[in-house]
């Protein structure tokens, strides 16, 4: 073994908290994130996936980190670039494509798409197109938890740019004050869809910088290291089932792509993205573990087994039908109908 890897073997030594199955599951759903993705963006391009998708290549560690920390009946709340922290929950990779496909197997029959998924079944409780618009409902579910005094957190991921909304201040405010078991969490991909966040906002870090105003310590962490997230995750967690609280955690990050589909993200200047694209979080976590003495093998076959997974998986969702016409307006009212409203 190289210096190198002595090194970097003994500094995982004492990383005990993390052991090595979790290490490897951290690993193994931040690959799956990434080949379902990549996925979902060859199905674009041959037409297979209608409208655009928002695709996350590059945060997969936030996802995962934080995902791995949650109870199973935690609550997830996400943005439109929501598929990973989808799958991260445990969500299939079939239903995940079959939605996007819009076809019958999809998480949501097809009725849903890519910027709407949904799966009470995993805490998933939505994707929301509308910026920052989820931000007090992960506030409304923590305080139910709350209530109910059932231990539950809620989650709130969201992007840099929705901490200029409005809904973002009042949701943390309100948190704090009644000591809400919510977990905000920003990932700071530098981008508020095509302009820089630091050339609208008046501080270095939009969500962390802003914590104070709100009774609440300020986080920033590495969004790019899964170890780093799953840790500071666990904290925040714990923190909020004691009753300690909200939390606001900033996790620096980048988006490989653009924005979505229809985005070259010609405007991100060249130095940056080779910078950030040498941090690929996938890469480094590899690396990590190879250096920590993991086989080589042991990682291939995760990879292989993911691959199989992901390629059956493309073609029952291919070969799935549309939405029936006579299920439009299922799943839309509470009684499952539209006839009350005549």
């Amino acid at each position: 073994m190289s210096t190198t890897k002595n090194a970097a073997a003994q500094a995982l030594a004492g990383d005990a908290d993390i052991p090595a199955a979790q290490r490897l599951a951290l690993y193994r759903m931040q690959y799956v994130i990434r080949v379902c993705e990549k996925r979902a963006h060859d199905l674009f391009l041959q037409n297979l996936v209608k409208g655009t998708t928002h695709l996350a290549h590059g945060q997969e560690a936030v996802a995962a980190g934080f995902a791995a920390a949650m109870n199973p009946d935690d609550y997830s709340f996400c943005t439109y670039r929501g598929h990973h922290h989808t799958l991260a929950r445990g969500v299939g990779m079939l239903p995940v494509l079959g939605e996007l496909m819009g076809r019958q197997c999809g998480l949501m029959k097809g009725k849903g798409g890519s910027m709407h998924l949904t799966s009470v079944e995993h805490g998933v409780m939505g994707s929301y197109a509308i910026v920052g618009a989820h931000l007090a409902i992960a506030a409304g579910a923590a305080w139910s938890a709350q209530y109910r005094g059932t231990q539950q957190v809620a989650a709130a991921f969201f992007g840099d740019g929705a901490t200029n909304i409005g809904a973002f201040h009042e949701s943390l405010n309100l948190a704090a004050v009644w000591k809400l078991p919510v977990v905000f969490v920003c990932e700071n991909n530098r981008y508020m869809e095509y302009t820089p966040i630091r050339e609208v906002t008046a501080v270095e870090h939009p969500a962390a910088d802003r914590a104070a105003g709100y009774g609440l310590p300020r986080i920033v962490i590495d969004g790019n290291d899964a170890d780093v997230v799953y840790r500071t995750a666990r904290e925040v967690f714990a923190k909020a089932r004691a009753g300690g609280g909200p939390s606001l955690v900033e996790c620096l990050t980048y988006r490989h792509g653009g924005h979505s589909r229809a985005d070259p993200a010609k405007y991100r200047p060249k130095e940056e993205v080779e910078a950030w694209m040498k941090r690929d979080p996938i890469v480094l976590y590899r690396a990590r573990l190879l250096a920590a003495g993991v086989a080589e093998a042991q990682l291939a076959a995760i990879e292989a087994e993911t691959m199989r997974t992901l390629d059956e998986a493309t073609e029952q969702a291919k070969g799935s039908p549309p939405p029936a016409l006579e299920s439009a307006l299922t799943d839309v009212w509470a009684d499952g109908g539209a006839s009350w409203r005549n």
